[in-house]
């Protein structure tokens, strides 16, 4: 995450840069920018498959190479403040208020102020409305904990962090190197290279007690800063059960919007899969939401938890019937 970042807000920068610097050689550009003139190339290829609309020829920024020097030809509106559409700012909107609330990710003080600016700008708020967003006491507020791991991931620091095992129902202390915040299934977690376990460990934010940043740089080992995130955990957690569900025609849908996995087509054309899940009693709401067109074939006690569930809900239903009717 803190790669592309760097990497998006450099290219963004690039443009304005080469346009007030023309004619710069490679070498002194990668310098300014502080990158590799390796770097600097691919940046550049980059930006040339970036532009307007339409996509074409006099659509896409362009460069001219003289020697070893480079000069902008054509900004593509780079160089100008951005002007949000109406369905582009109320995107913007939605993303920026989501990741405000989750920890970790954002400065939720800087996140507000932006929706404020973009709000106002985009003309769906007046400036005391504007003034209020930002100033909003009631607003949720970074803990300590979540603001000094941001800060460490930022700065490439080295952390103690007092953590709580959901699992073990504990709280230890662990030194780690960060290396990136993931968004995972609605959560934030810090990804570090855990001194105490040797290796690559995931720590969900909301179960962060207490951070320490530490006077040394974090030092993970060159290898897991190169490998993608390891996320296959949340594909199958063994610590969790799983269901197995015969889904009907009408409601293959849920294979979309749910995790489900090992899906097998029957010749009816319902499916059969695997579901992993935390909580019965959400799973049993959920299983009761669809009716008849899922059908828990595994475990036994899932099937008769639901189906205890429904008998329930039925007689309270006669019941109220029932009195309803005798009132009358």
């Amino acid at each position: 995450m803190t790669s592309v970042s760097s990497r998006l807000v450099r290219l963004l920068n690039m443009v304005p840069y080469f346009q007030a610097n023309p004619r710069i050689t490679r070498t002194e550009a990668a310098v300014d920018l502080g990158v590799s003139t390796k770097q600097l190339e691919e940046d550049l290829n980059q930006l040339w498959m970036c532009g307007l609309p339409g996509y074409g020829p006099g659509d896409l920024i362009d460069f001219q190479f003289s020697g070893d020097t480079v000069e902008v030809t054509f900004s593509a509106g780079i160089d100008r403040a951005l002007k949000l559409t109406s369905p582009e700012a109320t995107g913007l909107l939605v993303a920026l208020r989501a990741l405000a609330d989750i920890p970790g990710v954002v400065d939720p003080q800087a996140a507000r102020s932006a929706i404020a600016k973009i709000a106002a700008a985009a003309g769906t708020v007046g400036h005391d409305d504007t003034l209020a967003a930002v100033n909003n006491q009631d607003a949720p507020a970074e803990s300590r904990a979540a603001g000094a791991v941001r800060a460490a991931v930022r700065d490439k620091r080295a952390l103690t962090i007092d953590y709580y095992a959901a699992s073990h129902d504990t709280v230890t202390t662990r030194t780690v190197d960060p290396i990136r915040v993931l968004l995972i299934g609605g959560n934030s977690y810090l990804e570090a290279w855990s001194r105490e376990a040797e290796g690559v460990r995931l720590f969900r934010f909301d179960r962060i007690v207490e951070a320490t940043e530490l006077d040394e740089p974090a030092a993970p080992p060159a290898l897991t800063l190169q490998a993608p995130p390891d996320t296959s955990l949340f594909d199958a957690d063994p610590a969790l059960p799983a269901a197995t569900l015969r889904v009907a025609p009408s409601a293959l849908w849920m294979l979309e919007y749910y995790p489900v996995r090992d899906v097998r087509e029957l010749p009816d054309g319902s499916c059969e899969v695997a579901m992993t899940y935390a909580s019965a009693d959400w799973m049993t709401r959920l299983l009761l939401g669809f009716g008849s067109a899922v059908q828990v074939l595994a475990p036994e006690s899932l099937g008769q938890r639901v189906q205890a569930t429904a008998a329930a809900a039925l007689t309270s239903y006669e019941s109220y019937e029932a009195h309803e009717a005798h009132e009358a």
